[in-house]
């Protein structure tokens, strides 16, 4: 029983990482065809009206999102979670009154862990860190696409865009996070087996953007650079007052029982202070 429970599991384990590939590899295409589809189709109407409140909805994704606490709790990323395994590390606490930008590295070939941490609730992000709401920056074209760009924010995915970043760091109250790969997609070219790669000697926006929003440039949270040169000054002044520790895979799916990375943690940033909220 034992054996077959252990199989069952593993059998789950395997069910969600493959659906989570569908998700961001296959449900794009799925989503397109079927508006076509239905523009073709006697349902053309419903495609219309879709398309119209498309371009009404199309500042959403730069504007904190539209998540769904329901879709973040499902149980499937609990199976998803274990099959690597992957875990999220407190190292220090933080106040719920100021907003935050998250630096994660490295950036991989799905970006796995930081999906698991920040967008669903596997890790037990809002039980470490009551207050907040954390926003996984995406690339701005996958928000273009319909239908699938619903649903990928119903999980907490937000647009990259400086205007994205800059709506959440500046919200009155606090309790946002915008969670950044601070070595972009070009990173993901680079993840390979035993290597780390820093990639941020011409990305350093994010700490402009950080410092606009009265953030200071003191340490954060770094990986060594897998080359010499590749971190430099701007790697010590990577934003990652959080500290979190993505343990398990951040590149391409790798079994269950193989060593995770260990993390290098610097000491916490100041927060960057939020507005005050409008009486």
């Amino acid at each position: 029983m034992p054996a077959s429970s252990s199989r069952f599991c593993r059998s789950l384990q395997v069910f969600a990482v493959l659906q989570w590939l569908f998700l961001f590899l296959g449900l794009s295409q799925v989503c397109l065809a079927l508006l076509i589809l239905a523009l073709l189709s006697r349902a053309w109407i419903l495609g219309v009206l879709y398309l119209v409140w498309l371009y009404g909805d199309r500042n959403t994704p730069q504007t904190g999102g539209r998540r769904s606490a329901w879709v973040r709790n499902w149980a499937i990323w609990r199976h998803f979670r274990d099959y690597f395994p992957i875990s999220l590390v407190k190292t220090a606490e933080l106040d719920p009154s100021h907003n935050y930008l998250f630096g994660f590295h490295p950036h991989g070939v799905l970006v796995i862990g930081a999906f698991s941490n920040f967008c669903t609730e596997a890790t037990g992000f809002s039980r470490l860190f009551p207050g907040f709401r954390p926003h996984l920056l995406m690339l701005p074209f996958w928000f273009h696409l319909p239908v699938f760009r619903d649903c990928i924010m119903l999980s907490g995915l937000v647009s990259s865009a400086k205007a994205s970043i800059a709506y959440l760091l500046s919200r009155p109250g606090g309790g946002q996070v915008a969670v950044l790969a601070v070595g972009g997609p070009l990173e993901a070219l680079e993840a390979k087996p035993g290597a780390l790669s820093l990639r941020i000697r011409n990305q350093k926006g994010f700490v402009k953007l950080a410092l606009e929003h009265g953030g200071g440039p003191d340490p954060g949270a770094a990986e060594p650079p897998a080359r010499p040169g590749a971190g430099g000054r701007a790697a010590r002044a990577l934003r990652g007052a959080a500290h979190t520790a993505v343990r398990g895979a951040q590149g391409a799916l790798r079994g269950p029982g193989r060593p995770a990375p260990d993390p290098h943690l610097g000491a916490p940033a100041p927060p960057i202070p939020s507005p005050p909220a409008a009486p």
